[in-house]
């Protein structure tokens, strides 16, 4: 949870497709899993609610692993998975602390002074300057003053994990520090199932149940496709996203293992044969989406979620990637030499339609199909990220680009305090 506040954006949680897509996939498997339950297992109506919210959860180690490996954790259909699983931990979170039973002191209004600590957190975020002081640090306010803090005043510790990555979470190192917590995480999940499977033996019972939960699992991203689709996404990004959380989340057992411990095991089975599944299709998602494309964009809305709307180059013909401060240099440089220059930023407050910079996703493959790049002649990656250009650069050149591709760097010259663009020309 500590590292899920580091990546808690609110704003991005707000957005339609992202809440409106979890709530309702919440909403919809939870009333079929329990009526299910209620009526073929004759299982009381609170211990079938509680299973059926378990697995309304899609695995947030499953999508994250395999955007991260094909890198699109930044491509509009993995920001928006990340964004669903996010929505979902924080229903599993808020479900675990309803059926917790604790009762908090009147100490838990100190909670609303944590605000004021953040300063001092900053300061220790900032000198913690090695990895393992800063993998430390972290560890200490996840578990010592979120999770026992939290514990001692009658709020859930997962709560405190959560709030205190939230402090952190608009800290120039927040995402530095939650990749340095990923090996941790990573190895308390692994003894977290050794715990699981050394609690028993599964049962005939146990196994018919995790084999029909997987017969049904993709009747799960089929409902996400559909939701992706209601909210405007094009086909190739409501597949994909929809793909990556076609599995049974490891924190529906998070959940039974503090409320329905019977069930245990049979959900453990069923979230292993979920990803034994789903992995393999997730590994071939491209090419699965390129063998079904005819029939999956009949289902595409006209209108267009506000992300995908196609940017027209015009008559440019020069392209630069990035608009920051020292980019815009790059920009104006090539203006000022009389070429027709057209700019592309991941950050819609810096889309200008006077000077010719749009909004645009460069590491959303689905961004370079729908682009028209025969009037390019020069393409200037100045984007900060290595990624972004990997992404971008190797695009263009399976779209048919054979112009040049530069990379755009800057000097500050002491005596003028002026910014210099030099580029670099690329062979790729």
């Amino acid at each position: 949870m500590f590292t899920i506040g580091l990546k808690l954006n609110i704003r991005s949680l707000a957005e339609p497709v992202v809440l409106g897509s979890a709530l309702i996939h919440l909403v919809i498997p939870c009333l079929v899993f329990t009526f299910g339950f209620s009526v073929l297992f004759s299982l009381p109506l609170d211990t079938a609610l509680l299973l059926a919210i378990a697995l309304s959860f899609s695995s947030t180690v499953l999508a994250a692993k395999v955007l991260e490996s094909k890198r699109e954790l930044r491509a509009l259909h993995g920001r928006i998975a990340i964004g669903i699983l996010i929505i979902q931990d924080l229903a599993a979170l808020a479900v675990l602390s309803m059926y917790s039973g604790q009762s908090p002191s009147l100490w838990a209004l100190l909670v609303f002074l944590l605000p004021l600590l953040r300063p001092l957190l900053y300061w220790l975020m900032s000198i913690a300057q090695h990895d393992e002081l800063l993998v430390l640090m972290g560890a200490v306010l996840a578990i010592a003053v979120g999770g026992m803090g939290f514990e001692a005043v009658g709020l859930s510790s997962e709560v405190g994990a959560l709030v205190m990555g939230l402090l952190l979470a608009n800290h120039p190192r927040a995402q530095e520090l939650s990749k340095a917590l990923w090996g941790l995480k990573e190895v308390l999940l692994i003894s977290f199932f050794l715990q699981i499977g050394m609690a028993g033996l599964p049962d005939a019972n146990a196994l018919l149940f995790a084999v029909a939960l997987a017969i049904v699992l993709p009747l799960k991203g089929v409902l996400f496709f559909a939701l992706l689709i209601a909210f405007r996404l094009r086909a190739r990004n409501a597949f994909l996203g929809s793909l990556s959380l076609t599995a049974y989340s490891e924190f529906g057992l998070i959940v039974a293992s503090s409320i329905l411990e019977e069930w245990l095991v049979p959900l453990a089975i069923a979230v292993a044969l979920s990803f034994v599944i789903a992995a393999p299709f997730n590994r071939l998602a491209h090419s699965l989406f390129d063998r079904w494309e005819k029939h999956l964009t009949r289902f595409e809305r006209h209108a267009r979620h506000p992300d995908e709307h196609p940017v027209n180059l015009g008559t440019a013909t020069v392209l630069v990637l990035g608009m920051g401060r020292t980019r815009s240099a790059a920009y104006d440089f090539f203006r000022n030499k009389g070429l027709e220059v057209v700019g592309i930023d991941s950050d819609p407050n810096k889309s200008d339609n006077q000077r010719h910079v749009y909004y645009g996703d460069i590491e959303d493959v689905g961004f370079w199909h729908q682009l028209d790049i025969r009037g390019l002649s020069a393409v200037t990656l100045a984007t900060p990220e290595l990624e972004s250009k990997l992404i971008a650069s190797r695009e263009l050149r399976k779209a048919g680009f054979t112009g040049q591709l530069l990379l755009a760097f800057i000097f500050k010259m002491k005596p003028s305090r002026c910014i210099v663009p030099v580029s670099i020309k690329l062979t790729y």
